[in-house]
């Protein structure tokens, strides 16, 4: 069946948001005296919720208020150093008018909460080409668990076999198979090729232009 429905990931994915969440999840661990995480372990925990992945970055055991601290804390550095680091990654925008253009409907699915999510796709003018947004405060499982595709699905009376999911971290291509979609693997974003290989994705894209491309032939 011909594709219809287009899920995104963002951070990784449509937004470059690396050293954002390098730096931020840095500096917040740090204010609270643990151990700082290194960018290969960031770069990693990026594709799922930070009350998840700092928990598991942590070199210790949280009590609930630290941790709510401690994502607070990360919550206002990354906002207030957004504009400068967070772009989009190139042909990214080219890549969405057409897709836009031809008819598609056009969703992100994020491990991040929809206040930011929706806060920076309206920074890099991109929010008016989706349909919806799914944030993680907004379902109760996370990837790779597939509520989030299946929520949306429901909702807008989606074809399974006319959807696929599209990501940067073997997260997305798990939650894609789950939910009974097709997978694309992005390679400019956390997870190595190697990484995203291991998880069989239905398609492989290098670049945007090439994205594109795999979306419009099938």
């Amino acid at each position: 069946m011909t594709l219809k429905n287009i899920f995104f990931d963002f951070d990784g994915t449509l937004g470059d948001s690396k050293e954002l969440g390098n730096f931020a999840t840095q500096e917040a661990f740090a204010h609270f005296d643990l151990t700082v995480p290194s960018f290969e372990q960031i770069a990693y925990y990026m594709g799922i919720p930070i009350e998840q992945s700092f928990i598991e970055m942590a070199d210790r055991e949280l009590l609930a208020e630290e941790l709510q601290a401690l994502l607070n804390e990360f919550r206002w550095l990354y906002k207030e150093s957004e504009k400068n680091y967070l772009t989009l990654f190139p042909n990214a925008m080219e890549m969405l008018e057409s897709l836009k253009t031809k008819g598609y409907k056009l969703f992100v699915v994020s491990s991040k909460h929809s206040e930011s999510l929706l806060r920076n796709l309206d920074t890099l003018g991109i929010a008016l080409f989706f349909d919806d947004v799914v944030g993680s405060d907004m379902v109760e499982k996370y990837k790779p668990n597939p509520e989030s595709l299946d929520l949306l699905i429901k909702k807008y009376e989606l074809v399974r076999d006319e959807s696929i999911m599209i990501g940067d971290a073997i997260f997305d291509s798990q939650m894609g198979k789950a939910a009974s979609v097709k997978t694309c693997s992005v390679t400019w974003g956390s997870h190595s090729e190697e990484n995203l290989r291991a998880e069989k994705s239905d398609f492989i894209a290098h670049d945007n232009q090439e994205l594109l491309k795999i979306i419009i032939s099938n």
